[in-house]
């Protein structure tokens, strides 16, 4: 997300574990001695990703840094669920 500040990117979580990156990239006006400058390097315009979390992410523990244009996004996993212990029924003399 190189250009980008961090307050023009938006990162969300909808239902159904759905990631959402989205934002706007805004044209770069550069003024030098009265002269305007239009420099274009990246596509302007609004963007968004979306992306499927696994069912074992913890939602409550996802986190995001944006440093020198790369965006990080750390997703922590659920602890595997303990294995269910067979119940035991008594059977009774009738």
């Amino acid at each position: 997300m190189p250009g980008l500040k961090t307050e023009d990117m938006k990162v969300q979580i909808e239902e159904g574990n759905v990631l959402v990156i989205s934002g706007e990239r805004k044209r770069p006006e550069e003024e030098k001695d009265g002269v305007k400058y239009l420099r274009m390097e990246r596509r302007m315009g609004k963007f968004m990703r979306k992306f499927v979390l696994p069912e074992n992410a913890n939602l409550e523990a996802v986190s995001a840094v944006c440093q020198d244009g790369v965006l990080t996004m750390t997703v922590a996993k659920l602890p595997p669920p303990e294995p269910k212990k067979p119940k035991t029924i008594e059977v009774k003399v009738a």
